[in-house]
């Protein structure tokens, strides 16, 4: 099995009730070389001071951002940081199965795949499992992606050996994981998907991706000033998207 550095990049912003649970997770790993960038963008309650307790462990630390600046440019913080050869994201909220980088590292070496990804189950604001499991498919090209936006930030593991980084750099528009996904997929690369769940999906209460209109509009917009897409196809992708997202739902 692969044995190198796992960079985990994880932005926070206002989550000092879930950043210990989301840290202890880590911590918990089988596979234990990794470190952990906590990019703290401006929070404003007491994120920081439970970061703070970790930092006598020289696997873990924080960079400060002076302002707001928005996952995205959190996440590129961490990777500018990271000295890892992988790059595996988590936000704040989330919790990993004690076996997600061992099982899925695994997986990518059996694959020889720069990008992987995994599924995914749901849980309450609590931390708890709900035994809903987002199955994502065994590969999934470009073209399947714009249609399908299953791909979950917290289970992303990005192999730097085999992918240049600059695909890895998130741009600073609504929905920049999915805009991620595409930009590496829209380059030719295949994506690798682990049907195993290897993460819980924290859904908290007032957050982006509770909010589906919100959501609608910003996959919108991906599809119409990100990708550039004329209105007719953006209408059919949009169509496979809402599908899709119907069933997962299910």
């Amino acid at each position: 099995m692969y044995d190198g550095l796992v960079s985990v990049i994880i932005p926070v912003h206002n989550a000092e009730r879930f950043i210990e649970d989301t840290i202890a997770s880590v911590k918990s790993q089988s596979y234990e070389n990794w470190e952990v960038i906590l990019v703290d963008d401006a929070s404003e309650d007491g994120s920081v001071r439970v970061i703070e307790k970790y930092l006598d462990d020289p696997r873990f630390r924080l960079v400060s951002l002076e302002k707001k600046s928005g996952p995205a440019n959190a996440r590129n913080a961490g990777l500018n940081a990271a000295k890892g050869r992988f790059i595996a994201f988590l936000d704040a909220d989330d919790i990993w199965f004690p076996d997600k980088l061992s099982v899925q590292l695994q997986f990518m070496e059996e694959h020889d795949c720069p990008f992987s990804f995994t599924s995914y189950e749901y849980a309450t604001p609590d931390g708890v499992g709900v035994a809903k499991i987002v199955r994502v498919p065994a590969r999934i090209t470009y073209r399947e992606a714009i249609k399908n936006t299953t791909i979950f930030t917290s289970t992303v593991i990005f192999d730097r050996d085999k992918l240049d980084e600059s695909l890895m750099r998130m741009p600073d528009v609504p929905s920049e994981d999915s805009a991620t996904w595409w930009q590496v997929l829209r380059s030719g690369i295949t994506g690798y998907g682990l049907t195993e769940p290897k993460t819980l999906y924290r859904r908290s209460d007032g957050t982006l991706s509770s909010n589906k209109i919100t959501a609608i509009k910003r996959v919108w917009n991906l599809y119409r000033n990100v990708e550039h897409f004329n209105v007719f196809y953006s209408a059919y992708c949009f169509f496979f998207y809402a599908v899709n997202a119907v069933f997962r739902r299910l």
